[in-house]
């Protein structure tokens, strides 16, 4: 058997045999909740992270059925030897039966019933999306895919502003872009002493998180602090590798066979902070072994192809790590974790 036959042969498909279903439940690609459900019926998500004990599943799920609402999904974590408990459910409910804020009434008596660090809830229809604030400097692709992805709504977000370490000009296709929607744009510089930052926070003390699309200055303890709330930053390498600055061509100088881009809440500890998503490519001599995405990279790849390769998987991996924080499936895990349902 030839390499490239043994390589995917490992990765045959399986055949799963699926319990018997009326054709309406079936969800297509492509459909939403709405196409295949009452439209009475409405999406709820909540997530549970509390101190571990007999009685949490059976609660959570009599909370939801004696309101007439029904679980489309739930996904449990308890860490061995650990006495903590995480969950995320997926439901459907009627809001004319379940009112919202009738809702966050119940699950607070959950909260309190098994002392919770946290629970929250979320209705994508009925909240308000998320306000965001993205801070880019002069590299535009994390920050172009970011707008487009709020244009089309792949992203459930709302832009608030964007803000930069560098002017860009007039006639740019961003500036275009951010004066074509009404979003605005602040080009702010932060010394080594801080200065500068007490403007970014006036202009994001509103929003719900921040995203760090590229962008090449550290926010200082005191900026992280006063701010109070997640910063979500994409690293153009796979982290712990290759920290700091310019780690593409520190990997490309290296001769890896991985390459990857990792998305990360943001601490003071430079490139430190929980992981939330990472994406990789494998580097082999003419073989591909696909992980995240299908794309060939090899020893015939210069730094330039190399670097674009991985901007591809930048932007990938930071629209996914905030569709996954927006959708409440990332919690923090122990003190440099997180689990993400």
């Amino acid at each position: 058997m030839s390499l490239l036959r043994r390589a995917f042969s490992r990765y045959s498909p399986q055949i799963n045999v699926f319990p018997r279903r009326s054709f309406k439940s079936l969800k297509f690609p492509g459909e939403s909740l709405d196409d295949i459900t009452s439209p009475a019926l409405i999406h709820g998500i909540h997530v549970f992270h509390c101190p571990d004990e007999v009685g949490i599943v059976a609660k959570l799920s009599e909370c939801i059925a004696s309101r007439g609402g029904n679980i489309l999904n739930a996904d449990i974590f308890v860490p061995e030897k650990e006495n903590v408990f995480y969950s995320r459910s997926e439901f459907l409910f009627d809001p004319a039966k379940w009112p919202r804020a009738q809702m966050d009434e119940d699950f607070l008596k959950l909260s309190k019933m098994f002392n919770a660090l946290r629970s929250v809830v979320r209705v994508p229809s009925l909240d308000p999306k998320y306000k965001i604030a993205v801070l880019a400097s002069k590299q535009d692709h994390c920050l172009v895919d970011l707008l487009h992805g709020w244009q089309d709504r792949r992203l459930p977000v709302n832009i608030t502003a964007v803000i930069s370490n560098h002017d860009r000009g007039p006639n740019t296709h961003v500036m275009r872009f951010l004066e074509r929607h009404g979003i605005p744009y602040h080009c702010l510089e932060i010394s080594k002493e801080g200065k500068g930052e007490g403007d970014i926070l006036n202009l994001v003390k509103d929003t719900d998180f921040l995203v760090l699309a590229r962008y090449m200055q550290v926010l200082s303890g005191n900026f992280l602090r006063s701010y109070g709330r997640d910063i979500i930053n994409i690293h153009h390498g796979l982290l712990p590798s290759f920290k700091g600055g310019n780690p593409s061509k520190q990997a490309f100088d290296a001769g890896v066979k991985l390459i990857g881009a990792t998305s990360h809440f943001v601490t003071e500890e430079l490139d430190e902070g929980p992981i939330i998503e990472q994406m990789v490519i494998t580097l082999m001599l003419d073989v591909l072994i696909v992980l995240a995405m299908v794309e060939r990279v090899s020893h015939r790849d210069n730094l330039r192809s190399f670097v674009q390769k991985s901007e591809n998987l930048e932007k990938q991996c930071l629209a996914k790590a905030i569709k996954s924080y927006c959708e409440l499936r990332v919690l923090p895990y122990e003190k440099n974790k997180t689990v993400v349902f």
